[in-house]
C-alpha cells in the first residue's frame, strides 16, 4: 500500500472509530429516554388504576352518610312492628319496612348477622356480658340493635349480649 492509500485508510478508519463512539453515545441516550418512558408510562398506569380504584370507592361509599341516618327509621320500623298488636297496621308497617331494607340493600347494605355466632369486635359492640355456661365463652347470645356493613365496611356494629365462663 502506499502512503497516501494508506493515510486515506488510516483517516477513514479513525472517522469509523469517531462514528461508533458517537452511535454508542446516542444509543445510551435512547437507552436513557427510553427507560424513563417505560418509567413514566408504567407510573402514569399506576395513577390511573389509583383513581379508578377511587372513584370506585367514592361511588361506593357516596351514601354512607344518608344510609346511616336512615338507619334510625329502620330501627323505628322495627320496634313500632313489635309493639303493635293490631295485625293489618303490622302488616302495612312490615310491608314498608321490607320495600325500604330493599331498596337499601339494593345501595350495598348487608345486616350482621350476630345472634348465635362468636364475638367479633368489629363487627360487634358488647353491651352485657352474662354468665351462661351452655354456650361456648363470647357467643352472642342477644342483639339490643342490629349491626349494618355497606359492601365489605362495617357502618353500624350490633350491640350485643356475650356469654362468659362461670367463676
Amino acid at each position: 500500500m502506499t502512503s497516501a492509500k494508506m493515510s486515506s485508510y488510516q483517516k477513514l478508519k479513525s472517522e469509523l472509530s469517531e462514528t461508533k463512539k458517537k452511535l454508542e453515545e446516542k444509543t445510551k441516550i435512547v437507552d436513557d429516554y427510553l427507560s424513563k418512558l417505560q418509567y413514566l408510562q408504567a407510573e402514569f398506569e399506576n395513577f390511573r388504576k389509583r383513581v379508578d380504584k377511587e372513584k370506585n370507592d367514592y361511588v361506593k361509599y357516596a351514601n354512607k352518610n344518608l344510609i346511616m341516618k336512615l338507619l334510625g327509621s329502620v330501627d323505628d320500623l322495627e320496634r313500632i312492628m313489635n309493639n303493635i298488636k293490631d295485625k293489618e297496621i303490622t302488616d302495612g308497617i312490615n310491608m314498608v319496612y321490607k320495600n325500604f331494607l330493599h331498596v337499601l340493600e339494593n345501595e350495598g347494605l348487608k345486616k350482621i348477622d350476630a345472634t348465635g355466632k362468636n364475638f367479633d369486635p368489629y363487627k360487634h359492640e358488647a353491651f352485657l356480658q352474662v354468665v351462661d355456661s351452655s354456650k361456648p365463652e363470647n357467643t352472642v347470645l342477644e342483639e339490643f340493635q342490629k349491626g349494618y356493613m355497606l359492601n365489605e365496611n362495617v357502618i353500624r356494629p350490633a350491640k350485643v349480649k356475650i356469654s362468659k365462663k362461670g367463676e
